[in-house]
């Protein structure tokens, strides 16, 4: 069974010394209007799923064709690129920013959107992965015009090393996570999110009650729970979901500051993140109600369950769905909201 814990902070968060997730979508929607690669992504009720786990509607967010890079990441960097190519004013915007370099770690995703992004722009892309990154998100990335290097055996490692290469190049680092004293970028990626929160509220026939919302470092959780309590206030329960082997939000939670967890490497490779993003962890202590953690072979037999109703994903994917899968009781009025944020590997 899932392991649950009750947000202490709901309501008031933490306090912490860095920016509140952003909760307005129409930035990025402006935004969006000028891409003729945008198209909104499909909400899908999915009522074969409804009894598996134990409620009355679930409705899916599925991300899995966004913009044609297969996840909700094509939101992210890529807008914060193009928020850049905007200020810089240029007639053209294929070369708004020639001779630019943007930097950053990735588990497959995240660097996508910053190689799709950069290309764009006319600008370069650097992409540093852990060791544990599958090859085949190594070659989607160099196929998009990206330098791919390893680097570490881990995410906060390869992180580590983008972050001493762009300060040493004189690149513009462009993580998904935040610290102390870097939040203007990671910000930017996170309202990017935004639009599929808006896309799902504006396709619902009512409110859920409940929204599921799988989380690795944070940044999409805690934008999608900020436009949900712009939307809908304090009546949707927000459900935090992490591996057991990587629970840096819940572990702060508890700890009521940012901690650097330790563990496995998890199956769940993109939720794989052993520290929080600060604005996340912001966002999340005030915004969310639970956070749970599930195991491996949870996460496994949700994939599997969702690969039988035509939503193939990866454990990272379906993680949100894992929970009830896996038998954490929400009631049987009960109509959720889940975020299906990539699709299978070998899709």
């Amino acid at each position: 069974m899932p392991v649950i814990t009750r947000n202490p902070w709901r309501g008031h968060g933490l306090g912490l010394d860095a920016p509140m997730p952003c909760d307005d979508p129409s930035a990025v929607s402006a935004l969006l209007a000028r891409c003729p690669a945008h198209a909104p992504t499909p909400l899908r009720e999915v009522p074969a799923l409804a009894g598996p786990a134990g409620v009355a509607r679930v409705f899916v967010k599925d991300e899995r064709g966004r913009m044609g890079l297969g996840s909700f990441k094509a939101l992210g960097a890529a807008h914060a690129i193009a928020r850049d190519a905007a200020a810089a004013g240029a007639d053209d915007w294929a070369l708004a920013l020639a001779g630019r370099s943007y930097v950053t770690a990735s588990a497959g995703n995240h660097g996508l959107s910053v190689a799709a992004g950069a290309r764009v722009f006319g600008a370069r892309a650097v992409i540093f992965l852990a060791e544990t990154v599958p090859e085949a998100f190594a070659g989607r990335l160099a196929a998009r015009g990206a330098q791919v290097v390893r680097a570490g055996a881990t995410y906060e490692a390869s992180m580590d090393a983008a972050e001493a290469y762009a300060r040493d190049n004189g690149c513009t680092l462009l993580s998904d996570s935040s610290w102390p004293g870097y939040t203007e970028m990671p910000l930017r990626v996170m309202e990017g999110y935004l639009q599929l929160a808006a896309e799902a509220a504006d396709a619902l026939p009512e409110a859920p009650t409940h929204i599921l919302l799988q989380a690795g470092v944070g940044g999409l959780a805690a934008a999608v729970a900020a436009h949900a309590r712009r939307r809908w206030g304090d009546a949707p329960q927000i459900v935090v979901v992490e591996p057991d082997a990587a629970p840096a939000l819940v572990q702060s939670i508890r700890a009521g500051r940012v901690i650097r967890t330790q563990g496995p490497v998890s199956s769940m490779g993109r939720l794989d993140c052993k520290t929080p993003s600060l604005i996340a962890l912001n966002g999340l202590a005030r915004d969310a109600d639970l956070f749970v953690t599930i195991t491996e072979a949870e996460a496994a037999r949700a994939v599997a369950t969702l690969a039988e109703h035509g939503l193939s994903t990866t454990p990272s994917g379906g993680a949100g769905l894992a929970a009830p899968l896996a038998g954490q009781a929400f009631g049987p009025q009960a109509r959720v909201l889940a975020v299906l944020s990539e699709g299978p590997e070998d899709g």
